[in-house]
Parts: structure tokens; C-alpha cells; sequence
């Protein structure tokens, strides 16, 4: 094991009240879907959202995610969306990109990015591609107001594959842990859910594993837009698409490092889903190409 890992599972603060050996399967599950944002309004042709996120600030709630125009071309995604709302269910203002590509910075695209609130300031990290597919780059953008937005000055924070992308980042005990997915080798291999550690947000760990799905293959595969949620004493990991584009599978684990294909304990039907916390509300979001924007619904747990 990891010396990171053991220091997470030796410092983690205690995630509610669950034991570990607790046989009750919590069903997960979501309230009707509403769309609560649609990127086509005002522009000549349909736009879409994909993978994205979701953040509160001082001035309310901005949203950023991979965008384009219909139909999608993943590679030539080259935007990230910006949306300003003062509540959370909308209305949703679009504004101009947050960011756009940087070929000088060895940016080929813009995927799938994830904001944290840390120390007074935002940190955005985002897949920013590169030419070998084995070795992406996994970038980082900070900001004090979620309007302007800079590059980490010493380039790529680390680089992993096949097309590794997908982050997501939670506090657990003294340090903080970045998800995304992956595959088991670099050159492909089963699809996973990989990790690192950090102390500081900028520097990482060697990667470990959270969660090994049985398919193998590259690229696109069951194991993307990883979400890790701590309720009522367990920890609950997101996934997908599984089976289909629109579709999210849900596990459920006492060790937010490790999860298993037989712990699954919910099925929603949403694409590149993201949680959001209003208040103590838990609630879902899902987008995709093809349909039509951000879409939001409530989280539901029946223990």
C-alpha cells in the first residue's frame, strides 16, 4: 500500500456514522430531471454541455464545462463554458469562455474541468490533451473570483493514460485527493478509476487505483466522470456512461479508496453526472452531446 494511502486511511475524518460490516444496500436513486440551463439560446446553431462543473461563489453559482456546437467533435473541443446563476435551479446566464486553448502551453484541447475552493482561491483542473494519447496532460488554472482565470506557471502538474481525464478532487483528513479515470496501463487495459495525493494542490502522488471495472480497452470507457460523495457513514462512487451514453451507475463503499463492480447500489439515467450540495440539498446534474444543456434533479438515498 502506498505510503499516501496509508496516511489517508490512518488521518481521514470519520465519514458520518457507518461501520464498517453494515449489510443494509442503500438504494440510490433521482428525482424527475429539469433543464435548467441550455447553452443553444441565442446562438444560430445547437450547442451542448458536456462533462462539467458546478461551483458556489460569492457573487452565486457559475457552472464551466466542455462546450461546442452540435453535432460533437470531442477533438476539436477547444472552450470551456461559462454560466452565472443566482440560484442554483437558474435562470443561467451564458458568458463568454473561461478559458480557451493554449497551443504554446501544449494544449490540443479542453476537457472536462473541475473547480475546488481552497486558501481564498479557485483551482480548475482540466484535461488538456497533448499529441500522445498515453501521456495526457492534466493542467491546472487558479483564480480568486471564477471570472479570470491563470494557468499554473510551471506547465502540466502530471501526465497519465490511456486519455486519462475526468478529475475530480475531495478533501480527505490532512490532504486532498484527486480522482479521474484512466486505464490500467497507459497504453490501455482495464478501465479505472485512478487517484493521487497532495498536500498543496499543485504537487501529486504516484497514482493508486479507487476502482478496477472489468472491460478493457483505450479511450472512452465505463469509468468516466468519477464523482466521490461521503452520506450517512459510507461512501458513494459515480460512474459512467454504463451501460449507454445516458446512463450512471452508483457504488457504494466504507473506504473512499477502494470500491468494487459488486458494490453497486443505484442506476440514474444521466450523462457526465456531477453532485451538487445546496445548502445541505443534494442534488444531481446531467448534459452530454445531444441533450440539449445542463439538467438538474434531487439526489435521493432510501436506506
Amino acid at each position: 500500500m502506498p505510503d499516501s494511502r496509508r496516511a489517508i486511511r490512518r488521518r481521514v475524518r470519520v465519514c458520518g456514522d457507518g461501520r464498517s460490516g453494515h449489510r443494509i444496500r442503500v438504494q440510490v436513486s433521482a428525482g424527475r430531471f429539469r433543464r435548467v440551463y441550455d447553452p443553444s439560446v441565442g446562438e444560430t446553431r445547437p450547442w451542448y454541455i458536456n462533462d462539467h462543473t458546478v461551483v458556489r461563489g460569492a457573487d452565486g453559482w457559475h457552472l464551466f464545462g466542455i462546450t461546442g456546437t452540435e453535432p460533437a467533435d470531442p477533438w476539436r473541443e477547444a472552450a470551456f463554458a461559462h454560466a452565472t446563476a443566482d440560484r442554483l435551479t437558474g435562470p443561467w446566464t451564458k458568458r463568454p469562455p473561461a478559458l480557451t486553448v493554449d497551443p504554446d502551453y501544449g494544449e490540443t484541447h479542453l476537457w472536462a474541468p473541475y473547480v475546488v475552493r481552497a486558501d481564498g482561491r479557485y483551482f480548475m483542473y482540466y484535461d488538456g490533451g497533448g499529441t500522445d494519447r498515453t501521456a495526457t496532460a492534466m493542467n491546472l488554472a487558479t483564480s480568486t473570483d471564477l471570472w479570470r482565470w491563470t494557468r499554473h506557471p510551471d506547465g502540466s502538474l502530471f501526465r497519465d493514460g490511456y486519455d486519462a481525464r475526468d478529475p475530480m478532487v475531495l478533501r480527505l483528513g490532512d490532504r486532498w485527493v484527486m480522482y479521474y479515470c484512466a486505464t490500467s496501463a497507459p497504453g490501455g487495459g482495464h478501465h479505472v478509476v485512478a487517484y493521487r495525493t497532495s498536500t498543496d494542490l499543485v504537487h501529486w502522488s504516484e497514482r493508486a487505483i479507487a476502482y478496477t471495472d472489468p472491460r478493457t480497452g483505450t479511450g472512452a470507457g465505463p469509468t468516466e466522470s468519477p464523482f466521490v460523495l461521503c452520506h450517512n457513514g459510507f461512501w458513494y462512487l459515480f460512474l459512467g456512461p454504463r451501460p449507454r451514453y445516458v446512463g450512471t451507475d452508483v457504488f457504494r463503499s466504507d473506504d473512499p479508496l477502494h470500491f468494487r463492480p459488486a458494490d453497486r447500489v443505484g442506476h440514474i439515467a444521466a450523462h457526465a453526472a456531477e453532485i451538487v450540495d445546496d445548502d445541505g440539498t443534494l442534488w444531481i446534474t446531467r448534459a452530454g452531446w445531444g441533450q440539449g444543456g445542463v439538467h438538474l434533479a434531487r439526489l435521493r438515498f432510501a436506506d
